[in-house]
């Protein structure tokens, strides 16, 4: 139990015991110069874990996405992506800005790409148009609360991509959640995609961090790329070795983090003020609907001892994580319970 129950983001975990002790022996060097060991086992794991020749220890999934946008990428190629997508909402028009692309957009359903739409967006380079170069997913998608895109629907959309020309990159800041959630294994997932990229400091509990993958050349590209945006770090092994432990020891235990989520999700459904469609939390994140505006639950809340975010006029996101017990849930839904019957 915690004074405080954090369900803002699993990015507000702490490093375990463990990876604390890890950080403090970490052998180091300096990364830019090639001669971090604690970083180059992480990548050479991460690498072996999603079946790529290759990895790169970056510092954020903001900045992994968009170091595979722009080596993928020329200024004034064209990018599909979701409408949802994290890298479309939430990196600071980074395709633009940094990649210089173009940004065409597809619509999903609970966060699963409508593949008609993909397939009749992709344009071929002519004298007018610059072609579609790269299609960029997420999974789990965010903005579809949690949602897992299944596996079968990545191998038609590689195949489609593969037989146009056009390379994919797979955003996959919780893929390990997918991974858990679904059944396969995260390598599954990272073959049906040219790059792949997934978050540290998120379910998996690291401080910072994220690694991105792919072909040897595409890596050593990508690297480049890094030191182009200021992400090249010298004895970064101290963060690095929290990666390995999280690699080690959170990868499984996300299922007790999905089950926290299915509890939480079934104790507030049928609160009143509150609509949930339970079809949409598929792994450790919540979203619901409020008939009052979310700014003033979300308020009560906090009064409660429950942080959470509103997004949006009437929206609020739940996410459980490490540091969100069984016990610390079972607080929330009486929070909620409270916080709903408290009169204005």
């Amino acid at each position: 139990m915690h004074a405080m129950i954090d369900l803002r983001s699993d990015t507000v975990t702490r490093p375990t015991p463990e990876m604390r002790r890890a950080m403090a022996e970490a052998e180091v060097g300096d990364d830019v110069l090639g001669d971090d060991p604690t970083i180059q086992r992480l990548e050479e794991m991460a690498a072996a874990r999603l079946g790529k020749e290759a990895a790169l220890f970056v510092p954020s999934g903001t900045m992994g996405n968009n170091i595979a946008i722009k080596t993928h990428t020329r200024p004034g190629d064209e990018i599909l992506l979701d409408r949802e997508a994290h890298s479309m909402c939430y990196e600071v028009g980074g395709p633009a800005a940094l990649a210089g692309a173009l940004t065409r957009q597809f619509r999903s359903h609970r966060g699963v790409p409508d593949l008609r739409e993909i397939e009749e967006s992709i344009v071929p380079a002519t004298l007018h148009a610059p072609g579609t170069a790269l299609i960029v997913l997420e999974n789990t998608h965010n903005r579809a609360g949690g949602a897992v895109i299944p596996l079968s629907i990545h191998r038609e959309i590689y195949a489609m991509a593969r037989s146009r020309g056009v390379r994919v990159h797979l955003d996959g800041a919780r893929l390990f959640n997918a991974a858990v959630a679904s059944g396969h294994s995260a390598a599954e997932f990272a073959a049906q995609a040219d790059s792949v990229s997934f978050c540290l400091s998120k379910g998996l509990g690291c401080p910072v961090g994220s690694v991105l993958c792919g072909t040897r050349a595409f890596i050593e590209q990508a690297r480049r790329v890094r030191k182009l945006l200021g992400g090249g770090m010298r004895q970064a092994g101290v963060l690095a070795a929290c990666g390995i432990v999280a690699l080690q020891t959170m990868v499984d235990r996300l299922a007790e983090d999905h089950r926290n989520a299915r509890i939480l999700a079934e104790g507030i459904a049928d609160l009143p003020g509150i609509s949930l469609d339970l079809l949409t939390v598929q792994t450790n994140m919540v979203y619901c609907d409020t008939q009052r505006p979310a700014e003033e639950i979300v308020a009560r809340l906090q009064e409660r001892q429950v942080l959470c975010l509103a997004l949006g006029a009437n929206r609020i996101r739940l996410v459980t994580h490490h540091d969100v017990d069984r016990e610390d849930i079972e607080r929330a839904i009486r929070a909620f319970e409270s916080a709903l019957c408290q009169q204005t």
